[in-house]
């Protein structure tokens, strides 16, 4: 390498356009972040009930049953929000992306109501067609509308809790500027609340429905669907109010 080498490049640098100091980076391509939403969706679905297929088949015991679709739910949603966050967010959740707009509206960093409307219907279809994988992948019936109960009182604040303990972690952590820890904490509070809540913390509408259309071990009848995002959805509200009081921001005083 020669003395000029290093001048000619930064001359180049130079010579590039380059943001204004404190202006907000640019944003991956919409058409990007829906892709990355549908995709992220998809695998986290596929991985919940293909797991769940997997473990039925290996053993009878419904605690060994569980603690299978867990752990490969864990390690599966960490890599996806490493992989994806950069590019989306890595929601894959309708009431985070909901807490993410209302946020913003009032002020906050978040989507915006056109974001909105694109990121819901990609997480929505993500999930049907990772329940279909899934299927697919394991010989079943590639849509077959579950058969698993879910409407007990109990289970629905079990959404309730599951859903306000996953949005008050999101956005404490990125009130307190730790969003780098996402991948590692939502992951291990998703694979606690699927043994703490009586509901096996579903906390997502989209994954809700895409487990609607598979009559297997992580399935939820349809009948049970819409209560379950009535739940959810409240207790994103829940969330963001605990948020809003626990992460109380404090006033400077001049003098």
């Amino acid at each position: 390498m020669t003395a000029t080498e290093p001048a000619a490049s930064d001359a180049i640098a130079a010579a590039s356009p380059q943001p204004a100091p404190g202006a907000t980076p640019p944003r991956t391509p919409l058409v990007a972040r829906a892709a990355a939403e549908l995709v992220g969706t998809a695998a986290l679905v596929a991985i919940v009930v293909g797991s769940g297929i997997q473990a039925t088949g290996l053993t009878e015991d419904v605690g060994l049953q569980l603690l299978a679709n867990s752990t490969a739910t864990v390690f599966g949603l960490g890599v996806l929000i490493a992989l994806l966050g950069p590019v989306s967010g890595a929601h894959f959740n309708p009431a985070v992306t909901l807490a993410e707009w209302w946020t913003a509206r009032r002020g906050g960093a978040g989507v915006d109501a056109r974001e909105l409307a694109v990121y819901v219907p990609s997480q929505v279809a993500g999930a049907i067609a990772g329940a279909i994988l899934a299927d697919a992948m394991f010989g079943e019936p590639l849509v077959k509308w579950s058969t698993h109960d879910r409407s007990a009182g109990n289970l629905l604040l079990g959404e309730v809790v599951a859903t306000a303990g996953l949005i008050l972690l999101i956005f404490g952590l990125a009130r307190t500027d730790r969003l780098r820890f996402a991948p590692v904490a939502v992951a291990s509070y998703i694979g606690a609340a699927y043994w703490f809540t009586s509901s096996t913390s579903f906390a997502n509408p989209a994954v809700t429905i895409g487990r609607a259309f598979t009559d297997t071990f992580a399935g939820i009848a349809p009948g049970s669907v819409p209560a379950f995002i009535g739940m959810q959805l409240i207790g994103a509200v829940v969330g963001l109010a605990l948020v809003a009081v626990i992460f109380l921001r404090g006033k400077t005083h001049a003098g």
